[in-house]
């Protein structure tokens, strides 16, 4: 399928409406006392440009495990209209994704990597990034991001490549070995409770598993993570880690300077776009 590219001002627009989704479903977790902290490129936006770097196509949000799991159980009950939905790969739902997002139901944003699916809710989304703790001990560290590992090949369905031909070939085999979806979900469901299994208030550092290898192996100081501190941001303000500054220089180094001309461009690869109609009537 051809990509769809974002006009200048399509992009605004879906700024505008990532903005809208992050006001309402951030007023949802005040009301439930759920801490988020923007992260990634809302987060650097914030402090660099008082809002979106200009060519960002998303928000994300960091969210601690526990009230991950509990949105899971309990965001679409409670939530009082059907504008926004949780949506998560489940036994029975398949997003090809490792995260859970709130999307937008009146909205159409098909990313090429979904466009053969035709149950997962095709609206535009924030998607929610859970910590973890990260324990002390080297030997269940490792084994903690090898879990990890296993979690985002079996729930995406694609072998690691990026590790070396040995890992890549071995994940082939592994894939091959589980064809089925009931044989991969026994495999994901149970990696991911064991890289979850360490509870943050009893561990000095938390990490993000739900993500590349490169940010698997940040530990980050619990610290960073205590409270939320509210930055400037286009019309509003959101909520940072109060240690911004010492997550971002760790998962990004110099985070103020722009990068390289050639890298600022969206970073989804959108095949079908609307802010004015659903995907349930496009698709």
């Amino acid at each position: 399928m051809e990509i769809v590219k974002l006009s200048g001002e399509e992009l605004k627009k879906l700024q505008k409406k990532n903005l809208g989704i992050l006001k309402k479903f951030l007023k949802f977790c005040e009301e439930h006392s759920i801490k988020v902290f923007a992260c990634g490129g809302g987060c650097i936006g914030a402090l660099r440009h008082k809002g979106f770097i200009p060519w960002d196509d998303d928000i994300d949000l960091f969210i601690f495990r526990d009230d991950y799991n509990w949105l899971c159980e309990n965001f679409n009950r409670l939530y009082d209209t059907n504008d926004l939905y949780f949506e998560k790969t489940t036994k029975n739902h398949y997003t090809r994704l490792q995260l859970g997002a709130i999307v937008d139901e009146n909205t159409t944003f098909v990313k090429e990597r979904q466009a053969d699916l035709k149950d997962v809710h095709h609206g535009v989304r924030i998607d929610l990034i859970p910590l973890d703790g990260c324990p002390n001990s080297r030997f269940k560290r490792k084994c903690q991001i090898l879990w990890a590992l296993v979690y985002s090949m079996f729930i995406v369905g694609e072998p690691h490549t990026s590790k070396g031909k040995a890992l890549e070939l071995l994940s082939k085999m592994m894939l091959f070995f589980f064809k089925t979806s009931k044989s991969r979900y026994k495999v994901w469901h149970f990696a991911e409770k064991r890289m979850s299994r360490f509870k943050i208030s009893e561990c000095e550092k938390v990490t993000e598993l739900c993500a590349w290898y490169q940010y698997m192996v940040n530990e980050y100081p619990k610290s960073v993570f205590e409270n939320a501190v509210f930055m400037p941001f286009e019309d509003t303000k959101i909520p940072l880690p109060q240690g911004y500054d010492t997550y971002l220089k760790m998962a990004f180094g110099d985070y103020m300077s722009l990068p390289p001309k050639e890298d600022r461009i969206p970073k989804h690869d959108i095949v079908k776009f609307s802010l004015e109609k659903s995907y349930k009537e496009l698709l």
